[in-house]
């Protein structure tokens, strides 16, 4: 049995091992910045059904201990913060891409606190909405995996779509981006900025400021929502050499996925991290053409 797979492992980039949003990670950890972390798997939280009980199951905490030592080995601090994330083998894919439908921790400290983590992300695959996001897609039951990943504290965090989500055009680059983490763009909770560029020269099209009220940032145990500092509200969150930064990687992603492309990053320290990456699966049929 694996029980244990880094990001940067071989094997790391097969969804029936570790799920699709660790395997979509996985595929791109070779070529591109992307936080350390390894997935505890598909194949071991099946074999270990009493995880949700106390204790946690011995075996399995001795080997997260250890992958955890070793994350922070990686990391240059002996605990590190990280994200843990549920990692379900059919997420993430062409048809089907549980965007927000599973469980995260944000800023998880300690080897016990991870311990609950991945525990509480195995019991909220059987959450009544799961279910039902998998009846409206005609999906059966399947395995989930839960990925422990260095946490990013985000100066600014963007989401970008390599095709347009809301018009269906796929010769357009949309890109949204906040202070902070991502968190408050993914969840609604500020108006973030927004750039559309033309494929494949990448000219801007529109750029709107938003308001961007709020903001997440990390706090003891967690994270919380903050007010952006006013003088920072009308402030675009990015510069046009850091949108076209995102647009490039935009385009190299959706060109060697083969698909249009949906992905999270962050910028700490002037740092492109790539956190996120999945097929788009909400582009309008009459979109799947670029427009002349």
């Amino acid at each position: 049995m694996r029980a244990i797979l880094w990001l940067d492992e071989p094997g790391c980039d097969d969804p029936a091992l570790v799920g699709g949003k660790a395997s979509g990670l996985g595929r791109w950890t070779a070529h591109h910045q992307v936080p350390p972390g390894f997935c505890v798997t598909a194949e071991a939280l099946a074999h270990f059904p009493e995880i949700a009980a106390e204790p946690f199951p011995e075996a399995l905490r001795g080997l997260v201990a250890d992958a955890y030592a070793a994350l922070g080995a990686r990391c240059g601090t002996p605990e590190p913060n990280v994200a843990v994330r549920s990692s379900a083998v059919d997420e993430d894919g062409a048809g089907a891409s549980f965007a927000g439908i599973y469980t995260t921790f944000l800023n998880v400290r300690g080897l016990d606190a991870i311990l609950d983590a991945i525990a509480r992300c195995h019991a909220a695959a059987a959450d009544p909405r799961v279910a039902a996001y998998r009846t409206q897609r005609g999906l059966t039951g399947a395995g989930i995996a839960v990925l422990v990943q260095q946490l990013i504290p985000a100066d600014t965090a963007a989401v970008v779509f390599s095709a347009n989500p809301t018009s269906g055009a796929t010769d357009e680059i949309v890109i949204n981006a906040s202070f902070g983490l991502g968190e408050s763009i993914v969840g609604g909770s500020t108006t973030p900025d927004t750039w559309i560029l033309r494929k494949p020269d990448l000219s801007l099209l529109r750029a709107h400021t938003g308001e961007k009220q709020n903001m997440t940032v990390l706090c003891e145990g967690g994270t919380r929502e903050v007010p952006v500092p006013r003088t920072l509200r009308t402030r675009p969150s990015l510069d046009e050499p850091l949108v076209q930064q995102l647009a490039q990687l935009a385009l190299r992603l959706e060109e060697a996925a083969g698909k249009p492309v949906d992905i999270e990053c962050a910028y700490r320290d002037g740092q492109l991290y790539l956190l996120q990456c999945r097929p788009i699966t909400t582009l309008r049929a009459e979109g799947q053409r670029p427009r002349s």
